[in-house]
Formats: C-alpha cells, structure tokens, sequence
C-alpha cells in the first residue's frame, strides 16, 4: 500500500541476506538499510498527478506570518481525535467527522503490522468496508511478496527481537464526490510519514524511510469510518509534501498533532 489513490507500489528500502537470521545480523551490525519491496499495485489505469488545491481539503485556520507564505510548518495543525476502544489491534471509535476520518487513517497506518501478514490480516479486517470484499486479501498478498523479497517465509511474523515504528507528520484530505454517498461521507487521505526499524540490543535503522507518502480511501459506513478501494479513481494525486512549501499548503497538506 502506497503513494496513490489504489494504495498502489512504493519502494522500501532494505539490504538483506536472506531470511530471519539475516535481518536480525544485519541490524546488530548497524546497517540496517535497504532493498527494493514492493508495497502495492501498479500505476495503470490511476488518476494523473494534480497541483490544484485539493476540494474538500481540511478547512483550517491559517496562523499569522509575518515572514512569507504560509506553509504546513507554520499553519495550524489537525489535532488527531482519540479513539475510544481497541479491537484486533486497531484503534477504533473516531469520529464521524472529517478529522475523525484523518485520525482512523493515521492511527491505522502507524499501527498497521505491514510486515506480518497474520495480523495485517486481524487489523485489515476490523477495518474493510463490506463493500470491499477483495480489500483484506489484496493486501495480504502484498504483504506476502514483500517477505519473499527479503528472504522470509511467505507467511508468519517477524523476529521477536526486531520492531518497526511508522511516524505520520502530515495528511491531505479530500473529500470524494461518491455515488449514493451524501457529500462529507468519503474521502481520499494521502499520508506522509517515516518508518524505521529497531533490532538486538537497540540497534538502529542506518538508513530509515523519510518524507514516504501513502493513500487510503475511506468512508462513512454506519458511522464509522471504514476503508474501502470503491472510490479509488476518484482521488487524485498531492503535490510533493514539505514542511516549508507553500504548495504544499495550499494543496492541502497539513501537519498532524497526535493526542497525548
């Protein structure tokens, strides 16, 4: 799942030997740092890059500048909503509100066990639109030839000894004109985030991924926010997210403050 609308390919990085063993070597000599995997579908057939404002962009405030143009560092934040349970390792009970759809993408995305199919699987689901009934195993998939790729089983999880921490910094939101939905109750949420990984003995990630974007669609589904590929072709692609461009703003990028 990746940088587009169809959750579609990006590439990670990670050099690796071969299998479990191999990973956990690799990190406690600390280099862990990259390969090619691939994290979604192919681009054909998806809508083109776009450098209009996005519609239905979070309405925010912008905060004064005496020194330029606004941008995502020096406008307001989207202050994330807490969720108000947890179930098969998602977070769930946002808001039936645009930010309450932000904070369900966000909070699943940091999260998302990206790496380990079996509870990709138990997290996917709590999470899939029961109009998405292909959602959960297209991923899994994806997730499977990824673990191919570095060496590891095609199912199972990861070395207990090795964790990855995903960091959303940024969101663009908007909103999907989609048929017999009242307007407000889809939307496309483009992320920009950084994940990196820990191994034995706290050995750290040489070469983390930075400034990474990922897509997801999701909608109002009996007041809960819920991810769907039904709408995917009605999204559209973000400008590049930086925290001191003004395009950036002005396209709808806005940094995120998580709750404490």
């Amino acid at each position: 799942m990746d940088s587009s609308p169809g959750l579609k390919a990006r590439r990670a990085r990670f050099v690796l030997a071969g299998g479990a063993v191999a990973v956990a070597a690799l990190l406690v000599a600390g280099g862990f740092t990259a390969a090619t995997l691939m994290n979604g579908n192919d681009a054909k057939g998806q809508p083109q890059p776009s450098t209009s404002p996005a519609v239905g962009s979070p309405v925010l405030p912008s905060s004064p500048s005496a020194t330029g143009p606004m941008t995502p560092d020096k406008g307001s934040k989207i202050p994330l909503s807490q969720p108000t349970g947890q179930r098969d390792g998602v977070f769930i009970g946002f808001p039936p509100t645009q930010v309450g759809g932000i904070s369900a993408v966000v909070s699943f995305w940091e999260e998302y066990a990206w790496l380990d199919d079996e509870k990709a699987r138990q997290q996917l689901s709590a999470v899939a639109s029961k109009d998405s009934p292909a959602f959960v195993d297209r991923r899994i998939s994806e997730i499977r030839k990824m673990r191919e790729a570095i060496g590891l089983a095609p199912s199972g999880g990861i070395p207990a000894d090795i964790s990855f921490t995903t960091a959303v910094h940024a969101a663009r939101a908007k909103t999907l004109k989609a048929p017999g939905l009242p307007v407000g109750h889809a939307m496309q949420v483009w992320l920009s985030y950084d994940r990196f990984a820990t191994g034995p003995k706290n050995g750290r990630d040489e070469n983390p991924l930075r400034g990474e974007t990922q897509a997801f669609v999701v909608k109002l589904e009996d007041g809960v926010w819920k991810f769907t590929d039904q709408y995917e072709a009605l999204g559209d692609f973000p400008v590049a997210y930086e925290p001191a461009s003004p395009y950036a703003w002005r396209d709808g990028w806005a940094q995120v403050r998580h709750a404490h």
